[in-house]
């Protein structure tokens, strides 16, 4: 079969739609590099803003919190009122979070609005990735769905920047703009045509696809929903009714299971490699290294590092592939995080020479980390999941994923104490090491493939004869870039394909 190429148009108007709804990411990274250079401003301008050191570690760190209830709230209103309108109640509640912040006089007020402003990141965590994979070509999902990674790690080099500049204060009204600019951007793009199928929307779907030049999108726009469900009804096996999308039945299957296992172990890794933790104590960690660098210039740095790195894995994914790519970031991330703790360790030991080392560590560490676990498990997050049950599996991990980042930054501190920070960094390096042969032996490659066609990876085989000779037939496809020339190949190569999971 000849492999369709994605036209000119339909890459300028998926791309442009992935940056808009990538701004929401932008707006995440804002909020999570908030605390680094705001912290010290407040200290320096208002000293009784934050009485304690324990109050100021709260405010910093409750973001996460506030987005793992966000994340929770997502799954009812992606279900019920779409991708694109998930991620544009970010917005105001981002906004009304900014001002309370930039209007505070009292650190209860700070508390409310930085779990405000988590919980909008919460919403649009889940909603934006999976909008962005459902409105793109399978031939550049893959540079397209990295896109929102790419933008979170630019906020926070920005936030960074902004912060050796500005106050607190003006910080947060520049970031509540952000907000205001989110909204706009996102409001003039249409619904996602996957979405909008779920929710028997045809003649939408099939505008929505038209105007983004989804490859193989099959729908006719006069169909009526009994019309549809008829057509399905005839394709489907009799001995094996569908159950419904939420129920019992459906949400215990192989092909829910596994996806969101893999998903859920891909996302516990990406936290437990302590990426949060250096993003949270860069400054902190710089200083125990015995480094005279100043803290803001440190921080800019390692937010250079990502963005950088970031950018370049843009341009490998769909070449490389996810599952190389995640071998490599965990391999890097290992030896990083086992050099950092070997260079602590020295250090504790009276041993100076290699005071340099944490620093070159925490560099490597970062491009690591943004070539493959800082993107690829959002973006396998789009592509693993079912489509009847996206929605709930996405704000399912999103949540775990939240309350994985809430644990690694609140428990770095008494690890530190418990097992000295040499021992903390050779933890989070095993912990990557088990994160590699889990990839190796776990995740499935989903490089160029149709996003049911992934699906399919996950089914029990052999299948009955009486499914297998229907692979040859046009059946309703889920998603619109799966075309029924793609299934039919794909139940030819079938036996082919390396299930092992």
């Amino acid at each position: 079969m000849a492999e369709e190429k994605t036209t000119p148009m339909a890459a300028l108007k998926q791309t442009l739609l992935s940056l808009s709804v990538s701004l929401s990411y932008y707006c995440i990274g804002l909020v999570r590099g908030y605390s680094a250079p705001a912290v010290p401003s407040m200290h320096a301008t208002v000293p009784d803003l934050l009485p304690s050191k324990s109050i100021a570690s709260w405010v910093s760190s409750i973001p996460p919190f506030g987005a793992f209830f966000g994340s929770l709230v997502a799954f009812p209103l992606m279900h019920r009122i779409g991708r694109k309108y998930t991620v544009l109640i970010a917005s105001p509640l981002w906004v009304i979070s900014w001002i309370l912040i930039a209007t505070a006089n009292d650190w209860r007020v700070l508390f409310v609005a930085r779990m405000l402003s988590g919980f909008g990141a919460g919403l649009s965590l889940p909603a934006a990735q999976v909008y962005v994979s459902e409105c793109s070509d399978p031939k550049i999902r893959g540079v397209i769905g990295s896109l929102p990674a790419l933008s979170m790690s630019v906020g926070i080099l920005v936030m960074y920047i902004m912060g050796k500049f500005f106050h607190w204060r003006l910080l947060a009204w520049i970031c509540c703009g952000m907000a205001c600019c989110l909204f706009l951007a996102v409001a003039c793009f249409p619904q996602s045509p996957v979405w909008l199928k779920t929710r028997k929307q045809y003649e939408k779907a099939h505008y929505s696809a038209k105007w983004l030049h989804l490859q193989g999108f099959s729908i006719d726009p006069k169909a009526t929903s009994a019309v549809v469900e008829r057509k399905e009804k005839q394709h489907s096996s009799p001995a094996e009714p569908t159950p419904k999308p939420f129920s019992k039945e459906a949400l215990l299957r192989r092909e829910i299971l596994i996806p969101l296992g893999i998903g859920l172990v891909l996302l516990s890794i990406q936290q437990l490699s302590g990426i949060d933790a250096v993003v949270f104590f860069t400054v902190e960690i710089f200083h125990a290294a015995g480094s005279s660098m100043d803290g803001h210039l440190a921080t800019i740095i390692v937010g250079t590092v990502q963005v950088l790195s970031n950018g370049a894995a843009l341009f490998v994914v769909d070449r490389a592939g996810r599952k190389p790519l995640l071998i490599m970031s965990g391999l890097i991330m290992c030896l990083a995080m086992a050099s950092m703790g070997a260079a602590f360790h020295l250090n504790s030991i009276g041993n100076t020479c290699f005071g340099y080392l944490p620093v070159v560590s925490l560099i490597v560490f970062m491009v690591g980390f943004s070539i493959g676990f800082g993107s690829i498990p959002f973006l396998l997050m789009g592509e693993l999941f079912p489509t009847a049950q996206r929605s709930l599996l996405s704000s399912l991990a999103g949540s775990f994923n939240l309350a994985m980042m809430f644990t690694v930054i609140k428990t770095y501190h008494p690890l530190e104490d418990l097992i000295t920070t040499s021992g903390t960094f050779l933890m989070y390096s095993v912990l990557c090491a088990l994160g590699v042969v889990f990839v190796i032996t776990c995740v499935p490659e989903t490089k160029g493939r149709e996003l049911e066609s992934i699906q399919k990876l996950f089914e029990r085989r052999p299948q009955p004869c009486s499914q297998l000779e229907l692979g040859g037939e046009k059946a309703s496809h889920d998603n619109p870039s799966f075309s029924a020339a793609d299934e039919a190949v794909h139940h030819h190569h079938s036996k082919s394909i390396d299930t092992k999971l």
